[in-house]
């Protein structure tokens, strides 16, 4: 499958999660459909109950692997950029944490989620959030206009990951943060797991190895890239979680057998900072942090 036909079944999938209303990405995640199970998830990757209970109803999906903005740090006037903002749950966090001189900024090439997201911007009176249609390797956002950038679970599913790096450095200003919370794969996946279309837009098999991902990551430019934590991917309640339906329904594999997939994958948190300036003399650094 080429790269624009994994992208059309990504976008394909994803505005039928725009829809109906929620899926799975993430730990322990299962059975999406209603709001109090997507909360759960969300509980589960870190957020907390003010955090569910700020941003408007509809825009928290049960997607992700992490709480990126826990950990970005957001300051006030900051301009924040989300890759794959979805119905904008982490911007409307975002937003309320740069405050009204600040600035949200959210991508996505799915134009239902775009639909959901600024609907759910409308209602909730974010005048400093705006969503933006495209692809994050190639970002609608101008050179050095970005303070923070943040990503959950959503940069997995591009094909060119390391574009997606580029175009991070790019618009990001010097002294600038990169924040996301993504897969990577602890070992291969079985090739036909890593082949499967349901298995890629359930954030598996388009997982690439952990060191790998921190080599692109210092390929395009960063700085400190640190993993500030990670944990085991598990695929429990194999009955509702649409990822482990569609592998199993892909490759006619028993739920056991899926179930034990979780093995191979982990989310991980990790941060990275542009230089002050480009061909500083300092070397990159690489941390993980326990």
């Amino acid at each position: 499958m080429t790269d624009d036909e994994l992208k059309r079944m990504v976008r394909k999938s994803y505005g039928e999660i725009a829809r109906s209303g929620g899926s799975c990405c993430g730990p322990s995640g299962c059975g999406c459909e209603s709001a109090p199970v997507q909360d759960e998830i969300s509980r589960r990757l870190g957020y907390a109950d003010e955090d569910l209970q700020a941003v408007p109803a509809g825009a928290n999906l049960g997607l992700g692997c992490g709480n990126p903005i826990a950990l970005a740090s957001l300051q006030p006037g900051e301009t924040v950029l989300d890759l794959g903002s979805g119905a904008g749950f982490d911007c409307f966090l975002a937003a309320g944490r740069v405050g009204p001189d600040g600035r949200v900024i959210g991508v996505d090439m799915t134009a239902e989620m775009l639909s959901r997201a600024r609907e759910n911007a409308r209602a909730g009176g974010y005048a400093n959030v705006e969503f933006r249609l495209g692809e994050i390797e190639h970002l609608p956002v101008a050179d050095g206009s970005v303070d923070v950038i943040v990503s959950n679970c959503v940069i997995n599913l591009a094909p060119d990951k390391a574009r997606v790096f580029r175009e991070a450095f790019r618009v990001l200003k010097p002294g600038g943060r990169l924040m996301i919370s993504d897969t990577v794969l602890l070992r291969p996946l079985p090739d036909g797991v890593r082949q499967s279309v349901g298995a890629y837009v359930g954030c598996l098999s388009g997982a690439i190895g952990r060191q790998d991902y921190l080599d692109l990551v210092r390929d395009a430019g960063f700085h400190e890239v640190r993993i500030l934590g990670e944990s085991p991917m598990t695929l429990d309640c194999m009955t509702n979680d649409p990822t482990a339906r569609a592998i199993m329904t892909d490759m006619n594999l028993p739920p056991g057998l899926v179930a034990g997939l979780g093995e191979f994958i982990a989310s991980i948190q990790l941060s990275a900072t542009k230089p002050e300036r480009r061909g500083s003399a300092s070397s990159p650094s690489f941390s993980v942090c326990d």
